[in-house]
């Protein structure tokens, strides 16, 4: 085996088990902060950080589920019968399935010593599933939990040891999930060359740069304002809903899964920029760019107008620079990664990694996650070879 491609599976193998162990580190804070608010008597605090773990729980289980029903039938042949598999997933562990599956499939490939084409293309399938789970769960746990408890922080003035355990997996989770994902949509298209370290790196911060600002905007109005935060989120999400509802989506494998994927893709969208529509996307990044900046402003201008202090007697003008600040460096680093960084910047042939099973002869006969692929097309146009289209 080349020794580029073991290390590419060696390095596949460690961000399976990685990712797997973030996931059950941020649901065991989440759990650990919910005991100690019903001990110490914030019942609400408890309810609400239990319901969005459910609540995410619940549709990362349907979307697996959907997804295995519409998998090619004989695909799956080690997996178990299917009212075991429904099983798994009614008792929410669907999601720790795909892991499993995923790592197991990956130390068969590590272990072998020349890799059958259909065992690479199969770990690349399951990867790509459960790459796009690990960011619904993304933003509709992580990052409404972390709203909440930087919410929680700014009105009690206060931060407890676990509280901070969830800040810090929170983050990290964030900008890998989007770090990760980007990369498992390159495997879909052989044009695609895969991010270098530096790269990677430079896209982590300017995506963790350009999210916290708007994590901090609405935990600020939840904090100001806790009995308003659902309006405002209910009243941006459905406008967010109606716009991915014009652009015709064409995801999942039914009409009544599809509303479950737009009605994902929304949250997405109130928190970041998530493309879902084929073409030029950078009319429409910037449209929700400055929709979501000028939302941000609302509220800036609310808190300034209503109180220039939290509950807790923190004043907003020191956190308002630290989220302008953010930001700006942000929108730099984002720059710098378009200009200098982006794989399209570099004109070497791409290497033999996980297209390799596009470039094979028998191609058409190897899994294929359709509609991953479909959704990558989208990511990345055909036209527009030298953008990025990530998550602003």
């Amino acid at each position: 085996m080349p020794w580029s491609l073991r290390a590419k599976l060696l390095t596949d193998l460690i961000l399976v088990i990685w990712g797997t162990a973030a996931f059950l580190i941020n649901l065991g804070a989440n759990l650990w902060a919910a005991s100690q608010y019903v001990l110490n008597g914030r019942y609400v605090w408890a309810a609400l950080v239990l319901t969005l773990l459910g609540l995410s729980s619940v549709a990362l289980q349907v979307f697996s589920w959907v997804w295995l029903r519409a998998d090619p039938p004989g695909l799956h042949e080690s997996q178990p019968p299917g009212r075991c598999l429904a099983l798994l997933h009614l008792l929410q562990l669907g999601y720790l399935y795909r892991c499993k599956q995923g790592l197991q499939q990956a130390l068969l490939v590590w272990q072998q010593e020349v890799p059958s084409e259909f065992d690479l293309a199969y770990a690349d399938f399951l990867s790509l599933d459960i790459s796009m789970l690990r960011l619904f769960e993304t933003f509709l746990e992580k990052t409404p939990q972390l709203t909440l408890i930087l919410a929680i922080l700014l009105q009690s003035g206060q931060a407890e040891p676990y509280q901070w355990v969830v800040i810090c997996t929170a983050f990290v989770g964030i900008s890998w999930a989007l770090l990760d994902y980007h990369q498992a949509l390159r495997t879909c298209l052989p044009s695609k060359r895969h991010l270098r370290l530096v790269s990677s790196v430079i896209y982590f911060l300017w995506n963790l740069l350009l999210l916290w600002p708007r994590v901090l905007a609405v935990a600020l109005f939840s904090a100001l304002f806790p009995r308003y935060v659902a309006l405002h989120f209910l009243g941006l999400w459905l406008v967010l809903l109606f716009w991915v509802w014009l652009q015709g989506t064409d995801f999942m494998p039914d009409p009544c899964s599809e509303w479950l994927y737009r009605a994902t893709v929304a949250s997405i969208l109130y928190f970041s920029w998530f493309n879902v529509a084929e073409g030029h996307s950078r009319g429409r990044a910037t449209i929700h760019l400055v929709f979501l900046l000028s939302d941000s402003v609302l509220m800036v201008v609310t808190w300034l107008t209503h109180s220039a202090w939290l509950p807790s007697g923190i004043p907003l003008q020191i956190l308002l620079p630290v989220g302008g600040v953010s930001f700006l460096l942000g929108l730099v680093l984002r720059l710098v990664y378009h200009h200098w960084l982006h794989p399209s910047c570099h004109r070497e042939p791409a290497e033999v990694d996980g297209t390799r099973a596009l470039h094979s002869p028998e191609w058409c006969q190897l899994p294929q996650n359709t509609r991953m692929i479909r959704l990558a097309w989208n990511f990345f146009p055909k036209t527009w070879e030298g953008d990025g289209n990530g998550v602003l």
